[in-house]
Formats: structure tokens, C-alpha cells, sequence
């Protein structure tokens, strides 16, 4: 199957055309009852069911992933997340093109990746894709939106309710609609027991 949903009437590529084909539409129908039977209810131990589930169609998903049952996946051959990546309960990811969730990284409550949009100066408005990447570290927190073709750099934030239309820098501290940057963010470390002892 191919990586992306768009390969049978891509978005934007037929003028006033259908976008998607009835293959696609029907794949992503049946995933979405099979998700509904046999993981939206499943209790939140259940991470490594819900992963393989999602692998059965199509997705790279590390077995140490933690997808809850809530989340809405819309097309999962679009969808990687690494190892210990997050997506938390609620989550939208709105797969029109590929969206990757590195190690580590964490995508809060409630919050939509959104890699489809329109093109407003399209008389018949049309629909396109781009990917979105949250790259290693990076939390994106509650309800907050990330919209296509954007990279949220390792171990930036992106604070609740925040909307980033563009790229974020690595270890940056964003915030608002636009997302601006506040600051840097800086990990503390506890001492290791060498210096202690010293």
C-alpha cells in the first residue's frame, strides 16, 4: 500500500475532482469500526494491543508506544511514532499526509495534528497535504493545533491551546495563535553521585 492516502486522486491534482478513491475510503471506514469494536473502549494499560491494532493497518508504531483508546487516527499507514512517543487521550491526528512522532516525544490531551488543508483561492477549494514531524523530546500540550507541513523541533514545546502554522526551533518555548516564542527551554540535571561525593 502506498505511504500515502492521496495516491489515487491526490489532493489538489483533480481540478473539482474527487480527492479521495473508494479504496481509500472504504480502508479507512473499516479501521475506523475495527478501532471502535476493539480499542476505543480498551483500558489505558493496554498500549502494546492498541499499537499492534494499529500495525495490522499499516502504521509504524513502536511496541513501547502509548496510544490511548480515545485517540482518532484518520488514515494509519500515514502514522510513525518511536519508541515511548505519546499520543494522548483525545488526540486528533488527522493523517492526509504523513505525520511522525519521535522517541520520547509527547502529544497532550485533546491536541490535533492537521496535515490536510485547502487552498482558499481555489474556486473549487481544493484539498492538499503536507507532513508534520514532532521530532524527539518535544511535548506538544493540551488542545493545542500543529497544521501541515510543520516540524516541531526536538524538545520544543508548544504550550495548551497554542497553534503553530509554522516551524518551531529545536528546545524552544511556545505559546499563543501564532505560536511565538517565549524562550529557551533548559533541562535540569541532578548532579551525578561523583560530584556529590566530591
Amino acid at each position: 500500500m502506498s505511504d500515502s492516502p492521496l495516491d489515487a486522486g491526490s489532493a489538489g491534482s483533480w481540478e473539482g475532482g474527487g480527492t479521495f478513491s473508494l479504496h481509500n475510503r472504504i480502508y479507512r471506514l473499516v479501521f475506523q469500526l475495527c478501532w471502535a469494536l476493539l480499542a476505543s473502549w480498551t483500558p489505558p494499560f493496554m498500549h502494546p494491543w492498541r499499537c499492534w491494532l494499529l500495525r495490522c493497518f499499516g502504521a509504524q508504531v513502536a511496541p513501547t508506544a502509548f496510544i490511548y483508546g480515545s485517540v482518532r487516527v484518520w488514515y494509519p499507514p500515514n502514522l510513525r511514532v518511536d519508541d515511548y512517543g505519546t499520543l494522548a487521550p483525545g488526540v486528533t491526528v488527522y493523517t492526509m499526509a504523513p505525520i511522525h512522532i519521535g522517541a520520547y516525544a509527547i502529544v497532550s490531551q485533546g491536541a490535533h495534528l492537521c496535515a490536510g488543508t485547502h487552498d482558499i483561492e481555489s474556486p473549487h477549494f481544493q484539498l492538499f497535504s503536507r507532513p508534520i514531524s514532532i521530532q524527539p523530546r518535544a511535548w506538544v500540550a493540551a488542545e493545542a493545533f500543529v497544521g501541515p507541513g510543520v516540524t516541531v523541533g526536538e524538545g520544543a514545546v508548544l504550550g495548551a491551546r497554542g497553534v503553530a502554522m509554522r516551524n518551531l526551533d529545536a528546545w524552544g518555548v511556545y505559546t499563543g495563535n501564532p505560536a511565538t516564542k517565549l524562550r529557551e527551554r533548559k533541562l535540569r540535571f541532578a548532579p551525578s553521585p561523583s560530584r556529590q561525593e566530591a
